[in-house]
């Protein structure tokens, strides 16, 4: 089993366009590894491998093909971040399209495990290897939004059950559970803008970017020995569970 490493790290980061993506693809960089950083916005790309050093590749994580070409482009990676995500259909699964179930499940779940499958081989191969999964405090504690948790609960179980599957192969697994985080999510998640206003405008003082990518490398640091199983990280003025009691506006 691998042991030491004659070469820089090679990462590779999905979604790296904003938010989590990018400030991870930033962390990464300046601590001198490779990172591979794909998305679909080209020109956001580009400017972030402008700024960092990154190695760009716009793609679309939902494209199969195009997901087994880049991994043959690559190599082995030793550090796969399964970052990219969204939320459609943040407050309704009633209210949902066809398209925002379908755009949802793909991304966050079967384009998330496609991504693992490819890389896994590289890894078992050389005796070592990081999945860093971005979940969500969704994915662990009921929230009202049915179809974000959901695929995020996915994301969980994904990351608990690998840990066993690859027990003995020196591939770690860690999954990183962020509550309320300053990003894009909402834009793209919430239509309309009267809904998310009210959603954006929580009056805490949230966890930026940088400060999770900051615990996503605290993670792929920690000694080879050690496996950091899932980080759940909240601002201090957040908190879950609790009862909620919400009467029948047409109880008979």
């Amino acid at each position: 089993m691998t042991t030491q490493r004659d070469h820089d790290l090679v990462v590779l980061i999905t979604g790296a366009s904003s938010g989590i993506g990018a400030a991870t693809t930033r962390a990464m960089c300046s601590a001198g590894m490779t990172v591979h950083a794909t998305a679909r916005r080209e020109q956001r790309l580009h400017d972030l491998a402008a700024e960092t050093g990154c190695i760009p590749h716009v793609l679309d994580v939902c494209d199969a093909a195009g997901v087994k070409s880049l991994i043959a482009e690559i190599g082995t990676v030793d550090i796969l971040v399964n970052n990219a995500g969204l939320g459609r259909a943040w407050g309704s699964l009633t209210e949902a399209t066809y398209d925002d179930i379908e755009v949802t499940v793909s991304t966050n779940v079967t384009a998330a495990i496609h991504m693992v499958q490819v890389v896994l081989p590289g890894m078992i191969a050389q005796g070592s290897g990081h999945i860093v999964n971005v979940g969500s405090m969704a994915g662990l504690y009921p929230l009202s939004s049915a179809l974000y948790g959901a695929t995020k609960g996915a994301m969980h179980r994904l990351s608990t059950n690998l840990r066993l599957e690859l027990q003995g192969t020196g591939v770690r697994v860690t999954e990183i559970c962020p509550g309320r985080i300053q990003t894009e999510f909402y834009q793209i998640a919430i239509d309309d803008e009267q809904a998310r206003t009210a959603v954006l405008d929580t009056g805490a003082a949230e966890i930026t970017a940088a400060e999770c990518a900051d615990t996503i490398l605290y993670a792929v640091n920690a000694a080879p020995h050690i496996n950091i199983n899932r980080i759940e990280l909240q601002p201090t003025e957040q908190t879950y569970g609790g009862s909620q009691y919400a009467l029948r506006k047409n109880r008979p």
